[in-house]
């Protein structure tokens, strides 16, 4: 296998769930059918509240019939593994943080480079094609850079991310405040609308079915570089959105469409203090995104 880009994602952690019943267990939990998946394939989902908003999200990589592995932010990795027990009860299923163990990487591109047989899975990433896939490999400290001078640190896929406008948890969306529908989870294959029940799932199918998400991802284009995530986004005297991930002028958001909708119908730009923004619609959307801003 071959890779033009190879990036290391030191914030992301692994827990593995092994059992006869770790698919049923976890799919009964979170907002994606797991069972659905085959082996080598992976799926996202997130855990959420009751009251259906984000906790944790995380890729599912189904390593065999009772293996999982849930590529998820490290710092969560603790209250994650608390969280999944809290709910395990009598199911036959083991949970273990493989954080320190297992190591996570990005690799995308298409022209063709020499491969490397350091990693122990690679499964394309289930939210969008041209993000490449993940790869797991066991974790060296004394070898950082598994892939030689080819893999680049996570600036690199952090890059390659916002070009795309695909949001993270922690940075384009809050989690414990977020709905799946405002991180865009329809979009992005996060949602098993025909699954049975899991957590949340009373809220998410009523927001989906009536309709009712105004708060979405949106493409950002600056006039000036910005580094200022969870900068308010202004249109006039009125907010309209929050900053999330930049690189340099481009950017992703968290916005209400009716209210850049309502700026761009006035003639109102869209500022973060003095640098005005455009907003425009992801590749991988289903939505518009009205025309908000105007290049400087």
């Amino acid at each position: 296998m071959s890779y033009s880009q190879i990036s290391l994602l030191p914030d992301r952690g692994v827990i593995e769930l092994r059992g006869p019943e770790a698919a049923s267990f976890l799919s009964g939990l979170v907002t994606n059918d797991v069972e659905r998946a085959e082996p080598g394939q992976a799926v996202f989902a997130g855990l959420l509240t009751p009251q259906g908003k984000i906790l944790f999200d995380f890729l599912i990589y189904v390593r065999d019939g009772e293996t999982l592995w849930l590529d998820c932010v490290k710092e969560q990795a603790e209250t994650l593994l608390k969280r999944l027990t809290m709910y395990r009860l009598r199911a036959k299923v083991e949970l273990a943080d493989r954080s320190a163990e297992l190591a996570v990487a990005a690799a995308w591109g298409d022209e063709p480079r020499e491969g490397n047989d350091a990693f122990i899975a690679a499964y394309a990433d289930p939210r969008f094609a041209p993000l490449g896939e993940r790869l797991i490999l066991e974790a060296d400290p004394g070898q950082p850079h598994h892939f030689g001078d080819r893999a680049g640190g996570d600036t690199l896929y952090h890059s390659h991310r916002v070009a795309l406008a695909v949001p993270q948890g922690g940075l384009d969306y809050a989690y414990g405040e977020s709905f799946p529908h405002e991180a865009c989870y329809d979009d992005l294959h996060g949602v098993d609308f025909e699954k049975g029940c899991y957590v949340g799932q009373e809220v998410v199918s009523r927001m989906h079915h009536r309709g009712t998400a105004k708060t979405r991802i949106a493409a950002i284009e600056a006039s000036a570089p910005l580094d200022l995530s969870g900068a308010e986004i202004r249109a006039g005297e009125f907010p309209v959105g929050t900053l999330g991930s930049m690189d340099g002028t481009r950017g992703i958001a968290m916005v209400r469409l009716d209210r850049i909708d309502e700026a761009a119908r006035h003639g109102i730009p869209l500022r973060v203090g003095e640098v005005t923004l455009t907003a425009s619609r992801p590749a991988w959307a289903s939505y518009d995104v009205p025309a908000g801003g105007v290049r400087a």
